[in-house]
């Protein structure tokens, strides 16, 4: 295994790492909606949140030499499962047909107070 930081999102101190490479898969940690190096939200509800989510998990992927296209299963968390359709269409912007396979599932609470965390594993050619 290999843990795996690219200072580009994650603030320091925080107690898991970005993502582990475990032979040709990546997984990824949960990605949410913050200002990438904080662990504030961004302002504007689900859509915005997801597409922050969104945009980090393409930041991760791209500084460990991956893309969206690489992305075999997510894993989406949604504070209310009510906003599953408002995610959807912020997702069709980041992941286009044959999508990666996916589950989604409402969550009691999400760390922050955040609306949406995605969790990704890609795969590593």
């Amino acid at each position: 295994m290999e843990f795996l930081n690219s200072g580009k999102i994650l603030p320091a101190g925080l107690p898991f790492s970005e993502g582990v490479r475990v032979g040709q898969w990546l997984l990824l940690s949960g990605q949410m909606g913050i200002v990438p190096g904080t662990t504030r939200l961004v302002p504007g509800g689900i859509r915005e949140e997801a597409r922050q989510a969104l945009m980090n998990v393409r930041v991760a992927l791209e500084a460990h030499g991956l893309s969206l296209q690489r992305v075999a299963k997510c894993t989406i968390m949604l504070a209310d499962i009510a906003e599953w359709q408002a995610f959807n269409e912020v997702y069709k912007e980041f992941f286009q047909a044959p999508y990666p396979a996916r589950s989604a599932l409402g969550a009691s609470g999400l760390a922050l107070g955040a609306r949406v965390e995605i969790e990704c594993m890609a795969v590593f050619d």
